[in-house]
């Protein structure tokens, strides 16, 4: 399957191409190791302020309705900016933001640094995506899975530093932003200014088959913003997991996402995007029943499980689909790319303020809401692939080292 932007890709990747391609790795990873250390955190940043579950519910509103303005902020200023210099001053928001949350003193300093955070949290999400989109278009070949593999591998780091610092003081988690203001010196790819940028900012953007796969986004972040964020309440709270133990409701889920997301190249590939797409549709179906169905925290650990290998390819396929169908110059795509990360913040409007105000009685009710809502994939699939096309065009020389 062809999951590049219209245009004749480089036959083999130059040596700053493979520099960027790991920068980008590197700011996926960042992205996810601090996100997963954060929401794995949740129960307990949620016992210091004594918030119930509606207001934690809005507190995860404000992320993402600010996260939401970060994206807008990067597509306003992709015409004039290279998305390189947007994903560093994302990162060096969350930098700031992420100590301050952590040892915040009074819960008016705590929401004003989680505000913070979400606006950079957009930002570098939307710009990541540039960065990765225009790499894979370098490269000529689909990279964008194991893109989001590194931010899997990232929040598994994230994930295993909260289990080990379960009974560490709360600030400790402030920790990780040393590795967002690291990530700032590395060699993120520059766009290229040239005449054509005038003229491709004209062209009419193909927004009704880009909704489409915008859709499918939206179920992913849905289900995956449900899981992270309100899986170790999930296992604290309905199923009663020793709290030291909560954050195994998104440990196996990245693991599983991760080893999904390394395959998912050549799956894609070798099956297409669209078989691919619906069989996870169905396993990721089958996941959240057994964890709304769960009788004991070991079994609705399985069900996280499934769920993160059901699910895994969606969002690094959207992001490829919406790059091939906007076409053009690479700062028509950042853009286009910029407004379709907000399909993201609506999923995660859906999966984590919509499962926690119907799940506010019980939440195995607020999981059952994308156990359902995910089979939508099923008839969005197709539009995940070229239109006439069923295979990939030969893979073009690769460095083996890269």
């Amino acid at each position: 399957m062809q999951s590049t932007p219209a245009a004749a890709p480089a036959a083999t990747p130059m040596a700053r191409d493979q520099l960027a391609r790991r920068a980008a790795a590197l700011a996926f990873a960042t992205q996810g190791m601090v996100f997963i250390s954060l929401t794995t955190r949740l129960p307990r940043f949620s016992d210091k302020w004594d918030l119930s579950e509606v207001e934690l519910s809005l507190l995860l509103l404000m992320i993402v309705l600010l996260a939401g303005a970060g994206s807008v902020v990067a597509e306003l200023v992709a015409h004039r900016v290279d998305s390189a210099r947007t994903l560093r001053a994302g990162l060096l928001t969350i930098g700031i933001a992420v100590p301050v949350l952590a040892a915040a003193p009074e819960v008016a300093v705590f929401v004003a640094a989680l505000a913070a955070y979400g606006v950079g949290l957009g930002m570098v999400d939307a710009t990541s995506n540039m960065q990765a989109v225009a790499v894979e278009h370098r490269y000529g070949r689909p990279i964008l899975p194991s893109f989001h593999g590194a931010w899997t591998f990232g929040g598994i780091i994230g994930a295993s530093y909260a289990l080990a610092a379960a009974h560490a003081p709360l600030w400790t988690a402030g920790l990780v932003a040393v590795v967002p203001l690291a990530a700032l010196f590395a060699p993120y790819l520059p766009r290229e200014h040239g005449e054509a940028l005038a003229e491709a900012a004209q062209v009419a953007v193909p927004w009704r088959p880009i909704l489409l796969v915008g859709l499918g986004m939206v179920l992913f972040y849905m289900v995956d913003t449900a899981a992270q964020t309100w899986g170790p309440t999930f296992l604290d709270d309905v199923v009663g997991a020793p709290q030291g133990l909560v954050a195994l409701a998104t440990l196996p889920y990245l693991v599983a996402s991760l080893a999904m997301r390394l395959a998912g190249d050549s799956l894609v590939l070798r099956y297409g995007a669209t078989p691919v797409l619906r069989t996870g549709a169905v396993v990721a179906s089958l996941a959240l029943l057994v964890v709304v169905t769960s009788p004991t925290w070991p079994v609705a650990v399985v069900g996280f499980t499934l769920l993160g290998a059901g699910v895994s390819v969606i969002a690094p396929l959207s992001f490829s689909a919406a790059a091939r169908i906007a076409g053009g110059e690479q700062a028509r795509v950042d853009a286009v790319i910029a407004r379709f990360n907000q399909f993201n913040y609506v999923g995660g409007l859906l999966g984590a303020v919509l499962t926690g105000l119907v799940g506010a009685g019980s939440l195995r009710l607020g999981f059952a809401v994308p156990m359902v809502l995910i089979l939508g994939i099923l008839p969005l699939a197709p539009a995940f692939a070229p239109a006439g096309t069923v295979t990939a065009p030969a893979p073009q020389p690769i460095d083996p080292t890269v």
